[in-house]
């Protein structure tokens, strides 16, 4: 996190990622300064990929709404769910609810789809007491690690991710799409170019949806990383994890899997480089009450560090 003495109390340096804003004491309230500044905010995001708002005085989930809605006119629902999260009002949702122990990889909101937020904003009501940052990569930077024979085949192929539910295992259908009816799945699949298939044994449904590997960002025209392949991959779980899942469903019927988007497996050496180059670009930064992260989806990935303490971390995408 860079800090400096710029126009809004803290200034962006040339090398990317969050940059840090805060609030003068002697301001305008929170809500009017947001919008005085506006502009100069939404410029530093796409300059950035991010900004990490501090000094707002917000504190409480309806506070947090008023203020995205200074940027946003319209938020998104969570549809074609991936993790587990809470609804605690409108369209603000709780961070992914995974156990305190476990990292959630770096990764771009909702890029194993064909639809996704452009805009993620989080905002911390109680901050752990040590670990659960939010880490961040530049998605230009990490395209631009990976090795262009590997970033060739998939553009070429780009990502196929292969989803089996089953009852008790992982998410079920009804969360994921959030209805019981089965024809909603089928229509939500095919506006969507999912290819779906109902079982009457194993897995109650298995989809398979081939998806981008890389885009080009439209704002700022560089080729960004964005896709979910090292997340998505059954690799990305624990040795002991991986061989229980096969044992109880066998290698076709885990939960979730990516292959190249031709259906070939992924090798492990390649999924090795992918994670090292998340890894190579990773930042992050101390969570305190009150901070609002705002985030350019395509241009930084985020993920999440195991933590000890209470971790409360609400979120809305736009």
């Amino acid at each position: 996190m860079r800090t400096g003495s710029g126009k809004l109390g803290f200034s962006a340096a040339e090398d990317r990622g969050p940059v840090l804003v805060r609030r003068p004491a002697s301001a305008s309230p929170a809500l009017a300064w947001l919008a005085e500044n506006r502009s100069y905010i939404q410029h530093l995001v796409q300059v950035h990929g991010g900004v990490l708002l501090c000094g707002l005085g917000i504190t409480a989930v309806s506070e947090f709404h008023r203020a995205v809605q200074v940027f946003e006119d319209d938020l998104l629902d969570y549809v074609h769910r991936s993790t587990p999260r809470t609804r605690v009002g409108g369209r603000i949702f709780t961070a992914t609810e995974y156990p305190a122990g476990r990292t959630i990889p770096l990764h771009n909101e909702n890029s194993y789809t064909d639809s996704w937020p452009n805009r993620i904003y989080f905002f911390c009501l109680v901050a752990p007491e040590h670990g659960g940052e939010t880490p961040t990569a530049d998605s230009r930077e990490i395209y631009r690690r990976i090795a262009p024979a590997v970033r060739e085949r998939f553009e070429r192929d780009g990502v196929l991710y292969v989803r089996n539910f089953t009852e008790g295992i992982d998410l079920s259908w009804r969360y994921v799409f959030q209805t019981e009816d089965r024809a909603e799945v089928e229509r939500y699949c095919t506006e969507h170019n999912i290819e779906f298939e109902w079982r009457e044994s194993g897995p109650a449904l298995r989809t398979m949806q081939r998806s981008q590997a890389t885009l080009m960002h439209p704002g700022v025209g560089e080729p960004v990383w964005f896709n979910q392949a090292h997340l998505f991959h059954i690799s990305a779980l624990e040795a002991s994890e991986q061989e229980s899942l096969i044992e109880t469903l066998g290698s076709e019927n885990v939960p979730r899997n990516a292959f190249y988007g031709d259906g070939s497996p992924i090798e492990a050496d390649v999924l090795e480089h992918i994670r090292d180059a998340y890894a190579q670009e990773k930042t992050q930064f101390t969570w305190q009450r009150g901070y609002i992260m705002l985030l350019d989806n395509l241009l930084l990935a985020h993920g999440r560090n195991p933590f000890c303490g209470a971790r409360k971390i609400v979120l809305a995408m736009a």
